[in-house]
């Protein structure tokens, strides 16, 4: 696959979330659609939206239910692009849920892979290929981004490495969607800081590509570390989201 025609598989992805047209993240103006249940969206998204923004730097594209497109179609019109995921303009999109019973709860930034530079990266420990049937007992919080205990059916491949057969760092990727296998990676401290993380995510990245899917990276902006790991396996920023929760269920979150 080629850079493109992966941000073409990921747009159509964001399009399915979104009840949008892949079109839409391309356009000059921003968008504003309607939010609706979607059997091809990905697995672990709660629809329909209250208010969802998505940019691939190009526009805005807003996915709400009725009660909130006034208010997203005010702010994502107001402000620049580049400024409407952060604050001090953000605070104006939040007041206004706020006062619709909602809270600003998910931001965060999705990377793609660069196929001119993704290769695998070499690593001082063995590396294992990992699948469903090896993660039964992994389960486990040291491994609790590689794996997600609630969705044990969408973890479908892994790599993992070992040092004299224990595992010590490790990247699974779930089958969030039909096209797209999300990433995520756990390396035990005291093994960190020696190219772990990004050996186990670059080699999975191309072990997903292999199986003809396109592998995608999450981080939150100020997660330094794990955007750092993106960037050195290979990946590059594509587009990033922000999700509006009910106020009580942003509150739970924070006890």
């Amino acid at each position: 696959m080629t850079n493109h025609e992966i941000l073409k598989i990921a747009m159509a992805q964001s399009a399915n979330d979104l009840c949008a047209d892949a079109s839409d993240f391309e356009k000059e103006e921003n968008i504003i659609v309607l939010s609706m249940q979607s059997d091809n969206a990905r697995k672990y998204l709660k629809l329909p939206f209250f208010c969802q923004l998505v940019s691939y730097g190009n526009n805005v594209v807003a996915s709400v239910s009725p009660e909130f497109r006034e208010i997203a179609e005010i702010y994502i019109n107001k402000y620049p692009i580049e400024h409407l995921f952060e604050t001090p303009n953000l605070h104006v999109l939040n007041d206004a849920l706020m006062e619709k019973g909602q809270k600003i709860c998910f931001m965060a930034e999705y990377f793609l892979p660069d196929m001119n530079v993704l290769r695998p990266l070499d690593c001082f420990y063995e590396l294992r290929i990992l699948t469903q049937e090896d993660f039964v007992d992994l389960y486990l919080p040291e491994w609790s981004n590689a794996l997600c205990e609630s969705r044990k059916h969408l973890d479908v491949l892994g790599v993992g490495a070992y040092d004299k057969g224990k595992l010590i760092g490790l990247a699974g990727c779930s089958a969030d969607c039909d096209t797209m296998w999300q990433i995520g990676i756990d390396v035990l401290p005291e093994y960190r800081r020696q190219g772990i993380a990004s050996a186990l995510t670059s080699r999975l990245a191309v072990e997903i590509l292999r199986r003809g899917k396109v592998p995608f990276y999450c981080a939150a902006w100020c997660n330094v570390k794990s955007v750092r790991n993106a960037i050195k396996s290979g990946f590059r920023p594509a587009w990033v989201e922000m999700t509006a929760r009910p106020c009580d269920t942003v509150n739970e979150m924070n006890k």
